[in-house]
């Protein structure tokens, strides 16, 4: 197809014929598919449209440049967005698409493998229910808003009209009353909205909006204006009540669907924008779809996508030298679509990186990290940069603190140049020999001995009593408990429950076991500890332990004993951090590292 010129111009109510016709090509599924929205908002985002390849395209300006839909319409989506990456080139930035769903997110890994960073957003979800369950509010996780309703009921003195241009001045009216109640926390956004709902009314007929108005004592207490969205989806747009009358945003919600959507399967009610008292009162309502949209940014460094796990397979196996058993365990358990970073190069991954969300206690409050794992680059492919950019772009994109647990010295000097340093309080590595509890038998390890693969499975023999404690398998929900209670503090690495039981998982795969250790006479948590090991031939190495010295060292000898090895050591090896400048002042020498998951 030769190329064509997209004639992007501001969107005007003249455009509304050839969108609503490429939109009804496309069935969208996302609140910002809509002629109305697009044309309401357009002052506020310089919103611009334009058609070619046979389809139709919106564009936005960003912070600093523009973001653009994807392609909508029954064209070549392809040659469009092919066509946007040049013009965006020209002006010298990367192509930004949003929002992107599911299925546009595949054609985006097809079209364009390794070239697009593809991101969710969750303050940017739609939340979508189905029109039955809005309508009837039937179930007893609504009962609460079949109260409220009922209170706002009680006196009789109520009625629904749909929204005219009759009614449209008393409702302008409503707002600036709306607007009044909220003077105390009024906001930018807030002000933008309002401009934003005076071209809905001002256009009302024009832009084929539907709205509904509640009325209660002679006035009207609440209004919501919507749209269609697709064949089976009814959008709403704005939905205003007075916050302090009971009853009086559970009843417009429910009264606009019951005369408004009953002919929809699903209402959508929009994003929450990361609002957390708006995303409590949309979750309040149980959403049936929480629709999932992504933004799209042309990227030299890509997440990992489900399609190239073989080529992950490999990088991991040449690099590491792990079986393939113990790389599917980690694909399987932790792998995630935004949690490891790829540059492709000749047309496939050549070099990862794994991002785990974790959080570490900075000042007294749990901040988000990541914990840098398995950086990795295919020995045909080094000498490039390539982990570097990887790690330069992770810092950029996530903002937040980047940890790791360099394998040797070498990757300590090699980490200390990308900006880390060191971290999490090293411990001096301990050797417990022969089967006496006698504290000359400890000796200190030199510290270039570096810790040990296992390799053996432990003996699963019955283990029931360890050194005066009772002695169980620990799942992944005690581990945690047991572990943060007792660590927690300034600098501790605390991960989830989700991470933790694959770390108990990983233990297993390598020989070891994980306990959950229980004072006899002193049943409570504080009674509690847990013991991970594993081992490697003669030698039980102590993964991680909340024992106190003495109590470990106590139980040493039946654990010896037990396993059938010889002797035991532990190491806490401390760790690495990068962190963004709102943290450079905080003293990263002391806390807790620990369990690294592999």
């Amino acid at each position: 197809m030769a190329e064509m010129k997209i004639n992007f111009h501001p969107i005007s109510l003249g455009d509304r014929g050839w969108m609503i016709e490429k939109l009804k090509e496309e069935h969208p599924d996302a609140c910002e598919y809509t002629f109305a929205n697009n044309f309401i908002w357009a002052k506020g985002y310089n919103v611009q449209v334009g058609c070619a390849y046979g389809c139709g395209v919106i564009r936005s300006r960003g912070q600093e440049h523009f973001q653009y839909s994807f392609p909508f319409g029954d064209g070549d989506k392809r040659a469009m967005i092919e066509h946007l990456r040049k013009i965006c080139a020209v002006h010298g930035c990367k192509l930004n698409l949003y929002p992107v769903n599911e299925e546009n997110r595949s054609k985006l890994i097809e079209w364009f493998p390794g070239e697009f960073e593809i991101c969710s957003d969750r303050d940017s979800f739609d939340y979508v229910y189905t029109t039955e369950k809005l309508a009837s509010l039937r179930g007893r996780k609504l009962h609460g808003k079949r109260n409220h309703i009922a209170r706002f009921m009680d006196d009789g003195d109520w009625h629904y009209e749909r929204m005219t241009e009759e009614n449209i001045a008393e409702c302008r009216s409503m707002a600036k009353e709306w607007i009044a109640s909220r003077a105390e926390k009024w906001n930018d956004e807030m002000e933008q909205e309002m401009a934003v709902l005076e071209v809905a009314f001002a256009n009302f007929k024009e832009l084929g909006l539907c709205g509904g108005v509640l009325y209660k004592g002679g006035g009207i207490v609440a209004f919501a204006v919507g749209e269609p969205l697709n064949e089976d989806t009814f959008v709403v747009h704005f939905e205003k009540a007075f916050p302090d009358l009971q009853g009086a945003y559970p009843m417009i919600n429910q009264q606009f669907v019951l005369h408004e959507a009953q002919d929809y399967k699903y209402v959508n009610r929009e994003e929450d924008t990361g609002d957390q008292g708006l995303r409590k009162a949309k979750m309040s309502y149980y959403p049936d779809i929480l629709l999932k949209k992504y933004k799209a940014v042309e990227s030299r460094v890509v997440f990992a996508d489900e399609t190239v796990q073989e080529h992950i397979v490999e990088i991991w196996s040449r690099c590491f030298g792990d079986s393939r058993d113990y790389i599917a365990l980690y694909l399987e358990n932790r792998f995630e679509r935004e949690n490891m970073y790829v540059i492709y190069q000749d047309g496939r991954p050549v070099s990862m990186t794994s991002l785990l969300p974790v959080q570490v206690t900075i000042g007294g409050r749990k901040e988000p990290a990541r914990y840098v794992y398995a950086v990795a680059t295919l020995p045909e492919y080094r000498e490039k940069g390539y982990a570097s950019e990887i790690i330069r772009h992770a810092a950029d994109r996530c903002n937040e603190p980047l940890l790791l647990q360099p394998a040797d010295r070498d990757l300590q000097e090699y980490y200390e140049r990308q900006g880390f340093r060191d971290a999490f309080g090293e411990s001096p590595c301990w050797i417990y020999a022969g089967r006496c509890t006698n504290r000359a038998d400890i000796r200190c390890l030199p510290d270039e001995d570096s810790g040990l693969r296992a390799a053996e499975e432990a003996e699963e023999d019955t283990l029931d009593i360890l050194g005066g404690w009772l002695v169980s398998d620990a799942d992944a929900k005690e581990y945690k408990a047991v572990r943060d209670r007792f660590f927690e503090g300034e600098g501790y690495v605390e991960w989830d429950e989700k991470a933790i039981a694959y770390a108990i998982r990983e233990n297993h795969f390598c020989g070891g076991r994980t306990l959950l250790l229980t004072r006899e006479r002193e049943m409570q948590d504080p009674g509690k500890a847990v013991l991970m090991y594993r081992l490697d031939k003669d030698s039980l190495h102590i993964v991680e332990t909340t024992l106190d010295d003495d109590a470990l060292h106590a139980v040493l000898p039946e654990l010896l004993e037990y396993t059938g090895a010889s002797w035991a050591y532990e190491r806490n090896m401390g760790g690495m951090i990068l962190l963004p400048d709102r943290f450079q002042n905080w003293d990263c020498r002391e806390g807790y590292l620990g369990l690294t998951l592999g």
